[in-house]
């Protein structure tokens, strides 16, 4: 028998190389095990208006350096179509956001037939309901009206999120919350980029898979002019949107309301570009927050999606 002598550091060196390269591939290779995690993902083009098909093949789900496998990846089209929409608007809002009514009535009739549409008012830190989620579009188009427009009308309308967010049943139809707001705290104020109400809503969207977009709006006197309030109530609005998987609309600022038509368009664009993903994430003996992170290799396209996921804790 012919015996082979190693020199001790190339054993050395082989052996680092086999780790290196394991490692190497558990990263880029999905993991089999793991807790089944649903969420709504939004298909854009980075360049032109034509939406490219996604296959499951193409989307890479990560959480930190490690790759989850992707068990489904279906078209939120058909009979995986369902959606329901709360429209949130604050009534500490300025009076000219009525000029916007008929854009809001709009983006409501443009709806799909079986889309549920809820209206509620942004009222001393609760979400009051002005019309509960329902396919009959005439009856949620009735239930707008103009804001109160006065102080104290609203303590936050990062509570009213959370509170609408707490009473909203789970189903398996995709939630969606677009926002009318100026994002201006007023319980805890602005210039902290880690407002903790602000937070708390975060999270609390994330943990529920809601989706929440934010067209800003101004408030009224004082709030409705003041470049510190208004920029910073973009700022939590932006924030809000990016880490949930939704849009903000409007960062920038004149002190006047934008014109809703163009955003609310782009609105009923991305929810018709979206899809439900479901992966395996890491078992873990106790639920709770993780980070994900989606990619893809296909050119002119971005997943936009929330930023963490909520996972049960494995059995």
């Amino acid at each position: 028998m012919t015996r082979i002598r190693v020199r001790p550091g190339f054993a050395v060196c082989a052996t680092l190389i086999l780790f290196s390269t394991c490692a190497l591939y558990s990263q880029q290779t999905p993991q089999g095990n793991g807790m089944p995690v649903h969420m709504i993902v939004t298909v854009e083009p980075r360049h032109g208006s034509d939406v490219p098909s996604v296959s499951r093949e193409d989307v890479m789900v990560y959480e930190g350096k490690e790759r989850d496998q992707v068990t489904d990846w279906t078209p939120a089209q058909g009979d995986r179509a369902g959606l329901e929409v709360f429209i949130l608007i604050d009534d500490f809002s300025s009076p000219a956001l009525s000029t916007q009514l008929s854009s809001i009535k709009e983006f409501i009739n443009a709806q799909p037939a079986g889309t549920k549409i809820g209206v509620a008012y942004m009222q001393n830190g609760i979400a009051r309901v002005e019309q509960n989620l329902t396919t009959d579009h005439d009856l949620a188009v009735k239930s707008l009206r103009q804001p109160l427009g006065i102080g104290g009308a609203n303590a936050s309308s990062y509570f009213s999120l959370t509170d609408l967010i707490k009473r909203w049943p789970e189903t398996a139809s995709r939630r969606e919350v677009l926002m009318i707001t100026s994002g201006i705290d007023l319980f805890y104020g602005v210039g902290d980029i880690e407002d903790p109400y602000l937070a708390t809503a975060i999270k609390d969207s994330q943990s529920a898979g809601i989706v929440v977009s934010a067209i800003y709006t101004p408030g009224p006197g004082h709030f409705g002019h003041s470049y510190w309030l208004n920029y910073w109530g973009q700022i939590y609005l932006s924030q809000l949107a990016e880490e949930t998987g939704g849009e903000a609309y409007y960062i920038g600022f004149t002190g006047t309301a934008p014109d809703f038509t163009p955003y609310l368009k782009d609105a009923t664009l991305r929810m018709a570009h979206q899809y439900l993903l479901t992966f395996l994430a890491k078992p873990e003996k106790k639920s709770g927050m993780r980070s994900v992170k989606l990619r893809t290799e296909l050119p002119n396209v971005d997943l936009v999606s929330a930023n963490a996921v909520y996972v049960p804790a494995s059995e």
